[in-house]
């Protein structure tokens, strides 16, 4: 007997948040999620770590994946579902238990579907993106996500959100020279010099460039600053982190070169700027077939994604990408976090037709 409820979305969502999954502790909602999988003779599945993969291999002409992750953040008194009406509360309601259940639910059910399927139920997506399990499942086995186009389940209220911007962390030390506090003039104080850069920062116009008919908004923010010696000393060095978040219409090195060209009138030669973190854009890919009947068919709204997510991962491979998915994605990660039943028929509903009609 299944440990999953079958035939009812929400209550199929609401058992899944009521399995603690938070980064790094998926292995029971993996257990669960292969237990359902393995006994459909429809799908082919394998699993990786904490990473289920079940394909169908029907031999169609083009293959959908459709993806997402298991994990969630620590809950903020929200553990557990609680159901009040139409509307399921509990900590991955939205981000994004109600897209794994309808992955699961079309896995089962949609057995001849008019292309082949590729799910992929992924571990450690909340956290640094080197846990991140779609790595995992590529240095394993990269022919599991081998595909023509992909959808995953991020929150999205029922729009697409197409693509997604890059986003790049940037640490800049700013030099200075020590000296007593009492004869600041001896010295040059590297804190100090950080009001330049964060003016420049602070008043920067952000981009906001239309790629495939999708208007993306860049922003750079100072997320971090560190500094000081000691209370009666001049602090020779001080930095500050900086992030930046670019549309898909530029490359990781452009949009660490416009960063540079920007801050260059607050730098000098002994100073430094250093690239620590970096994930790439990914474009629309709104021209696929598949992706545009989803939207003619549903009538659904086009929007840029200016977060990011996973479809960097795909689109990087040459996969066009993007999120669909039940779910507000304003109110993920928040106490109050939740799911509306009809957020997740509506997105069900849409991707049983994809699936059973194609293009």
């Amino acid at each position: 007997m299944s440990a999953l409820p079958a035939g009812d979305l929400f209550a199929l969502t609401a058992a899944l948040v009521d399995i603690p999954s938070v980064s790094h502790e998926e292995r029971l909602i993996t257990d669960l999620l292969e237990e359902e999988l393995r006994g459909l003779a429809h799908l082919e599945v394998d699993r990786i770590g904490d990473n289920l993969i079940a394909r169908t291999q029907l031999g169609r002409d083009r293959r959908l994946v459709l993806g997402g992750h298991t994990d969630t953040v620590p809950p903020d008194g929200n553990a557990g579902a609680t159901v009040v009406d139409d509307r399921l509360f509990g900590v991955g309601a939205t981000d994004m238990k109600g897209g794994i259940a309808t992955m699961l639910e079309l896995a089962r059910t949609i057995t001849e579907p008019a292309v082949d399927v590729t799910y992929v139920f992924y571990a450690r997506e909340e956290v640094a993106v080197v846990h991140n399990g779609l790595r995992e499942i590529e240095a394993a086995r990269p022919d599991l996500l081998e595909g023509d186009v992909a959808l995953l389940g991020e929150p999205t209220l029922g729009a697409i959100e197409a693509g997604c911007q890059g986003t790049m962390r940037l640490e800049i030390t700013l030099v200075g020279a020590r000296a007593h506090t009492a004869r600041p003039w001896m010295g040059r104080n590297a804190i100090h010099r950080l009001a330049q850069v964060l003016t420049i920062v602070e008043t920067y116009v952000a981009r906001e460039p239309v790629v495939e008919g999708c208007a993306y908004r860049e922003s750079l923010q100072a997320v971090h600053v560190e500094g000081g010696v000691a209370g009666n000393v001049v602090p020779d060095r001080a930095m500050v982190r900086i992030n930046h978040r670019f549309a898909p219409d530029r490359t990781p090195e452009e949009a660490e070169r416009f960063v540079r060209d920007l801050l260059a009138p607050a730098l000098a030669e002994e100073d430094t700027m250093k690239v620590v973190d970096m994930s790439p854009a990914a474009i629309p890919g709104l021209g696929d077939p598949l992706l545009s009947a989803l939207v003619a068919r549903n009538g659904l709204e086009v929007r840029a994604k200016l977060g990011w997510t996973d479809v960097a991962f795909f689109s990087a491979r040459g996969v066009p990408a993007s999120n669909y998915g039940p779910g507000d994605p304003t109110i993920a990660h928040t106490a109050g976090e939740y799911l509306e039943r009809q957020w997740l028929h509506d997105t069900h509903a849409a991707l049983v037709d994809l699936l059973t009609n194609g293009a």
